[in-house]
């Protein structure tokens, strides 16, 4: 397979700070606390939910920062999985970060930003707009690496600056509502109900993404050394922004008011600055989207493009451009997020998301312990701190959340179960048509 020998460009820790950063700071936190205040109404045991889902992430990525620096390659889950398990298992992962874990989270991406923008300009068509952003973004990450990257960084920072601005603004002006932050024995029993661990995966969603520079590993700058502090960086800035925007809109913003509503960050602009400044706000929050779009489309290909190089019935999506650039898994990518966008609803798509990719996770995550007891002598420039407490917590959280989708959302789960049949037949077939040696 030739490959591109003029394009040395490599990715910064800048950039990969920002493409975790933009990855999380997306669609989940704009519209899952209108699913969870239908079920809890404790404002601690809400503020808990994103706390909680911040400390997963944040344990995650201790561990996903060891196994990127022992093995450097992009491809993310589908490269671990498939060292340490099979790569059968490395293949179901890499087909559920093709078809779940960037199409479908960058087709809520546009379609939030759809909705948002429709609620600021109401004459305006949200799909047709959706279906322009993806195209766009398509073509700027297929021509440069570096344009791209540096597109990258600057969406991202201006995101970050204005939702700091939005949050201090929404604390100044803001009129508080009469919900406690404070925990009692009420609020506690919510934090352990069931319906707490249901809208961990709407937050889990929301951090989602706080393994995205993975999927870039072998284009970051010395990944062994960068890769852990990109993750960890990127991760704790977010948790901060998310306890901070979900305080301002549960402080200014009746529970009633948010109910049911997938644009909360318009229904709280509105309640603190009117409906003038709500518009102002919808519009910022759609083009802020922009950038969780754009990263999803960066980083995405690169897991299509390493399965084509390890499959050769797959190979066609592992061809690179003359710049180093998977076009074609790009392609591949894209085309699969315009088909979530004309037939799927923005609820279907998230429930569906949240289960699979938690799944998965939660087996990289069990994978640092196979990996530490099947291979005690592999090199790790990076060794994740507070193992194996943190590894642990992880598991346990995220397994508790798992427990409870299949429980109580059991066609969700189904959905996601099939997806990963359909991916294991795939793989079985591209195996039979292998030429042998």
């Amino acid at each position: 397979m030739p490959q591109p020998s003029t394009d040395t460009y490599k990715i910064s820790r800048t950039t990969g700070v920002a493409v975790v950063v933009a990855n999380m700071v997306g669609t989940g936190v704009f519209t899952s606390l209108g699913f969870q205040v239908i079920d809890i109404q404790s404002g601690f045991a809400l503020l808990m939910l994103w706390a909680v889902g911040g400390l997963i992430a944040l344990c995650g990525a201790l561990s996903y920062g060891e196994l990127a620096a022992a093995m450097p390659r992009s491809g993310g889950e589908y490269h671990f999985l498939s060292r340490i398990y099979h790569p059968a298992v490395g293949f179901l992962s890499g087909w559920v970060s093709a078809t779940v874990g960037f199409a479908a989270p960058t087709a809520l991406a546009a379609m939030a930003l759809g909705k948002y923008a429709k609620s600021v300009w109401p004459a305006l068509q949200p799909e047709w707009l959706s279906i322009g952003v993806v195209l766009a973004f398509t073509a700027v990450h297929a021509m440069s690496r570096q344009l791209g990257s540096r597109l990258q960084v600057v969406v991202t920072a201006i995101k970050v600056l204005v939702l700091v601005a939005f949050i201090g603004a929404g604390l100044l002006a803001a009129t508080p509502q009469p919900i406690s932050f404070m925990p009692t024995a009420l609020s506690w029993q919510e934090v352990l109900s069931p319906a707490f661990a249901i809208s961990l995966v709407y937050v889990s969603y929301a951090y989602s993404g706080w393994n995205a520079a993975v999927y870039l590993t072998g284009e970051v700058t010395e990944p062994q050394r960068n890769l852990p502090r990109i993750l960890l960086v990127g991760t704790a800035a977010v948790l901060l922004l998310y306890i901070g925007l979900n305080f301002v809109f549960l402080y200014s913003t009746p529970l009633d008011k948010l109910k049911g509503q997938v644009e909360v960050g318009f229904v709280t602009a509105t309640q603190i600055f009117g409906a003038i400044g709500g518009q102002l706000m919808g519009s910022i929050i759609a083009v802020l989207l922009l950038s969780t779009i754009s990263s999803m489309i960066f980083a995405g290909p690169r897991v299509v493009q390493v399965m084509g190089e390890d499959l050769p019935t797959l190979g066609g999506l592992a061809k690179l451009s003359a710049t180093g650039i998977p076009v074609r898994a790009t392609l591949f990518q894209t085309a699969l997020t315009l088909l979530f966008i004309v037939t799927s609803t923005f609820e279907q798509v998230l429930l569906y998301a949240g289960f699979v990719l938690s799944l998965f996770t939660f087996m990289t995550v069990l994978g640092l312990f196979v990996l530490r007891v099947r291979q005690p002598e592999l090199p790790r420039p990076y060794r994740a701190w507070g193992y194996p407490l943190t590894p642990l917590l992880f598991l346990l959280l995220n397994g508790w959340t798992l427990w409870f989708i299949v429980h109580d959302k059991p066609k969700e789960s189904l959905y996601g179960l099939v997806t990963v049949l359909v991916g294991l037949l795939i793989y079985f077939v591209s195996l039979r048509r292998q030429p042998t040696e």
